[in-house]
């Protein structure tokens, strides 16, 4: 893991049609700059990556993964569910992340994160959200050591505050603990991501809903909140 405060060149933008999603947005990163908060179709926006928070399986057949589906073509779940298979033996655990070509000019890049094991899981009492959005950056951070520069700008939707019954300012809040552990490291692999966010949400039950929680990489010692 590389914790020493990364501080990537990436454009990033909140997007939804849904208008209470939005508005936690813009109080979660009020004090977050480098976001974008756009009220509105994710197929709208003209950037190297969108994400698409999908199931285990890769099967695009409902909310946003459908409706990219539908845009880029039939062939990005082929990409989608290839990738899977090659690098997850066909099931993509929550808090990982494949990145494929869209075959599109615009996205170049589909980002897909899983924030349910299966289609239409309520996951508005897990950690789902946070372990999904810090693993598209995740994503983002592989590609671009890959082929450097390749994703300069990313797309995201509100996770889980769909299908997965999420309440916005939980899944807005959690965006923000995922985004914040992009900020300020990366990881070898998907394993020590999951264990590192984890071992420090356990108890987030506890917190009150409006507390913004950020990761702290395992060679720190002091929490911080904010």
């Amino acid at each position: 893991m590389t914790a020493d405060r990364v501080q990537p060149l990436l454009g990033v933008v909140l997007t939804d049609v849904n208008k209470a999603v939005v508005e936690a947005w813009r109080a979660a990163f009020a004090d977050t700059p480098g976001i974008e908060v756009r009220q509105g179709s994710i197929l709208d926006e003209d950037v190297d990556a969108w994400v698409s928070p999908t199931n285990s399986r890769g099967r695009m057949d409902g909310g946003v993964d459908a409706a990219v589906k539908r845009h880029l073509g039939a062939g990005i779940q082929l990409r989608v569910q290839r990738a899977i298979r090659s690098g997850f033996d066909g099931a993509l655990p929550v808090g990982s992340a494949v990145c494929v070509p869209s075959g599109a000019v615009t996205p170049r890049f589909l980002i897909s994160t899983p924030t349910m094991e299966s289609s239409s899981q309520n996951v508005s009492e897990t950690l789902n959200v946070a372990l999904a959005c810090a693993a598209a950056f995740q994503a983002v951070h592989q590609q671009n050591k890959k082929a450097p520069g390749s994703i300069r700008s990313v797309a995201l939707v509100g996770m889980g505050a769909r299908t997965g019954r999420v309440p916005a300012r939980v899944c807005a809040n959690l965006m923000w603990t995922g985004y914040t552990l992009f900020r300020d490291c990366s990881f070898d692999d998907y394993d020590e991501l999951r264990n590192t966010i984890v071992a420090q949400l356990d108890d987030i039950d506890s917190a009150p809903v409006e507390r913004r929680i950020r990761i702290v990489p395992p060679t720190r010692t002091a929490s911080r909140r904010g």
